[in-house]
């Protein structure tokens, strides 16, 4: 299949679905985490799509694995920020397969773009 638009590709679309598991997760957090977590992961999430398909624009390859590689650091935030919420006691109760499903997937699609975008590392 040829790739003509960022939305052609699947890490894409898999980081969108994330975005909206991380929503649905957090409209389930404790009020007083809007300003805190919720704020938190719902920026990181968002960075990941956002990243992928602001590099895949770019037109060069080097900006494509430069962006992909800040996308991959927005997913470990979320994956460190979702770790955070697991161990408190309001929120450690709730349904994270989904997000947690999703940010594996979608972490290992970037990891393997960025290594063949890049063979030298």
């Amino acid at each position: 299949m040829m790739v003509h638009s960022y939305k052609d590709l699947i890490v894409w679309q898999r980081s969108v679905e994330l975005v909206v598991a991380v929503y649905e997760l957090t409209e389930k957090f404790p009020k007083e985490e809007i300003y805190g977590l919720v704020s938190q992961m719902r920026r990181a999430a968002v960075s990941i799509p956002s990243n992928i398909a602001e590099g895949r624009l770019r037109g060069t390859r080097k900006d494509f694995s430069q962006y992909l590689r800040i996308a991959y650091s927005s997913g470990a935030e979320l994956e460190t920020q979702v770790v955070i919420a697991k161990a408190l006691p309001k929120m450690k109760n709730l349904n994270y397969l989904k997000v947690d499903s999703l940010l594996e997937e979608t972490m290992k699609m970037l990891n393997v773009m960025i290594r063949g975008l890049n063979p030298k590392s």
